[in-house]
């Protein structure tokens, strides 16, 4: 069945020929290629730290806020951290902290400038 379309700033007939068939599946495929995840997650808890660790070796850039566990436990955030570092510095990624509530962390194919 063919409809009739009609532009709504013009008020003019589109025809069936006025489109270009694109395939979808195609599009998705090529859709994640050149793409960097950035991903903003919160440590609330020392349990957080695996997650966090799991997203990171997915290559994916982590915004870390960490204030909720700062204000919580500061041994746990420094055990937590720890962990963190030692992850990121072995697999040639880049751990940066931010202000006293955030840190940056990223794969090895990106750098943060300081």
């Amino acid at each position: 069945m063919l409809q009739k379309l009609f532009s709504k700033t013009e008020g003019q007939l589109v025809t069936p020929e006025d489109y270009v068939e694109v395939d979808v599946t195609d599009a998705a495929s090529v859709a994640g290629l050149g793409k960097v995840g950035i991903k903003i997650d919160k440590l609330a808890d020392f349990s957080d730290t695996e997650r966090i660790l799991r997203e990171l070796r997915d290559g994916s850039v982590i915004f870390l806020k960490i204030k909720t566990l700062r204000e919580k436990d500061m041994g746990e955030l420094k055990r937590s951290i720890e962990r963190l570092k030692r992850t990121v510095l072995a697999q040639n990624g880049d751990i940066v902290g931010i202000e006293q509530d955030w840190l940056i962390l990223t794969p090895e194919f990106a750098v943060v400038h300081k």
